[in-house]
């Protein structure tokens, strides 16, 4: 069982209760080398964090990896903290590519073989939170969802949860669970934030409300340009990312954001990444936004938004900058 989490502000997914900010490890292992990543999980986990989110494809983008290297790290620490037990580890099946660069998909052949690895990876004998990474409409959702139950029943996963899923699709998984009395989601993993909120608010949001389920937002930060730290007629910051953020430098809305979000931030004398993750964490659903940070001295930032509550004069403002 993982310990509770010491935080006035932790949230529950399922029945797991989790930090208001979960760690991203797509980092590790490539904006992070393994010495670099255990600082940063030292100091999330130091700091009363205990959500890590992880894939098994990460990061396999990376010239000489081949995927599987975030979870290996991460594993490692664990290993090496003897702290499983103080961690909810969430990982992800269904991104990784097989031999002729196309996804490996859904099927139980490939849950039931990717999860072994993962965890092997991972150093565990459970995953907390166990994600289908990208919809795979080839495979019917009675039979992802019958492996996905197996390895629930076996104790080798203890909850499941969809990112990158349609609304249709959501719903026909959530039918089906019930239907076939099957393992259910418990979350989704939407993208989302203050630049990109069609990508989940609409229909998929509506589904999750009315199906009781929680959400955790990725790009929470944007790539970084939530941050403030790219703004028009400056030079991009030192970033693995850097390239990501140029389209949020176009047009008005990027600019007139980081505007709304530096006049909030100033209120609160904290950083504009501080509040750009507050704004995500006080949509309904959402239970942590996820953000990850390439060294430990980048953290402070993101864990603060454990202690930040905007006024509703202060979402407003942000709603209609970002509208």
């Amino acid at each position: 069982m993982v310990e509770h989490v010491s935080s006035t502000r932790a949230r529950l997914i399922g029945d797991v209760e989790v930090f208001p900010l979960s760690l991203g490890g797509n980092v590790f292992g490539w904006g992070a080398d393994q010495a670099q990543s255990f600082a940063i999980l030292d100091a999330y986990v130091g700091a009363g964090g205990n959500f890590i989110d992880t894939a098994d494809v990460y990061s396999a983008w990376v010239p000489g990896n081949s995927g599987g290297e975030s979870e290996t790290i991460i594993g490692n620490w664990v290993a090496a903290r003897g702290n499983r037990d103080r961690v909810v580890i969430a990982t992800k099946v269904g991104g990784a590519s097989g031999p002729d660069g196309t996804r490996r998909g859904l099927s139980a052949e490939v849950i039931k073989a990717d999860v072994e690895a993962s965890l092997t990876r991972l150093r565990t004998d459970h995953i907390d939170l166990y994600y289908t990474h990208y919809d795979d409409e080839s495979v019917p959702v009675e039979e992802f969802l019958g492996a996905l139950d197996e390895l629930v029943r076996a104790g080798k996963v203890r909850q499941i949860a969809a990112s990158n899923i349609s609304p249709a699709r959501l719903t026909a998984a959530l039918d089906a669970s019930e239907r076939e009395n099957l393992a259910r989601y418990v979350a989704v993993q939407p993208h989302y934030n203050l630049v990109s909120r069609d990508t989940y608010e609409g229909e998929l949001a509506r589904v999750v409300a009315d199906r009781g389920l929680v959400a955790v937002p990725y790009f929470a930060l944007a790539a970084g340009f939530l941050t403030g730290k790219h703004r028009p007629g400056h030079p991009a910051a030192d970033s693995v990312r850097g390239a990501a953020v140029e389209q949020y430098l176009t047009g008005e809305r990027g600019p007139r954001v980081l505007a709304a979000l530096a006049e909030v931030a100033a209120a609160h004398r904290v950083e504009v990444g501080t509040v750009a993750l507050a704004w995500l964490a006080a949509q309904p659903t959402v239970v942590a936004p996820i953000a990850s940070a390439r060294t430990p001295e980048q953290l402070p930032p993101l864990l603060a938004v454990a202690d930040l509550d905007l006024t509703p004069a202060e979402l407003a403002a942000l709603d209609e900058a970002s509208a």
